[in-house]
């Protein structure tokens, strides 16, 4: 009988040591030690795993893109278009793309997909741009009356947007020469895919 109590006496952790012995103690509490630090390790590693998601579950779109600013993405919208450029600007509610001289404002509830972009999250921006609504883009093509290709769910309409109203545009077709022809349309906000440069 070595003294030691029965429950001292016949712990066994899983390991080949004796801890009967009392000189092998340290090398039971050593174990112990190491069987909580695996323990707590593990229990880390899934709360990092569970920070790193719910983290994820934050991020918008729009932070995304605008963290790709400058790289060349490829945009799909629901008409079955696809638009491949530099991303120019970047709001909550549309996008500015730029192919070659040409430039192509798409509204954010028109996209389908994304490609190109990384990673990478913009931190939250309070600039005055990323608040401009897709109303507020398009009265300034409006104001200076530059000549548009609009797409609207598989419509095209070559014109001038004459007027932005709270949920439509008004659009002046044009013909070759710009000049107005027949009578102008009425596009719902929510139908518009892109507008283009002309």
């Amino acid at each position: 009988m070595t003294g030691l109590p029965e429950a001292v006496r016949f712990v066994h952790t899983g390991s080949n040591v004796d801890y009967r012995d009392p000189v092998r103690w340290e090398a039971l509490f050593d174990d112990l030690e190491a069987q909580f630090a695996a323990a707590a390790a593990g229990e880390r590693a899934a709360s990092v795993g569970e920070l790193t998601r719910a983290e994820r579950a934050t991020v918008r779109l729009d932070g995304r893109l605008e963290a790709a600013l400058g790289a060349r993405v490829v945009i799909r919208v629901r008409g079955g278009a696809q638009l491949s450029g530099e991303l120019l600007d970047v709001a909550r509610e549309w996008l500015l793309l730029g192919e070659g001289m040409r430039r192509h404002l798409v509204p954010a509830h028109a996209l389908a997909a994304v490609g190109g972009l990384g990673h990478a999250v913009a931190p939250e921006s309070r600039s005055v741009l990323r608040s401009l609504g897709l109303g507020h883009a398009l009265r300034a093509l409006s104001r200076d009356r530059v000549a548009v290709q609009l797409s609207a769910v598989g419509v095209e309409i070559s014109g001038r947007i004459d007027a932005v109203g709270a949920d439509h545009v008004n659009v002046t077709a044009l013909g070759d020469d710009r000049r107005a022809i027949g009578g102008g349309w009425v596009v719902p906000l929510g139908a518009i895919d892109v507008v283009s440069s002309a």
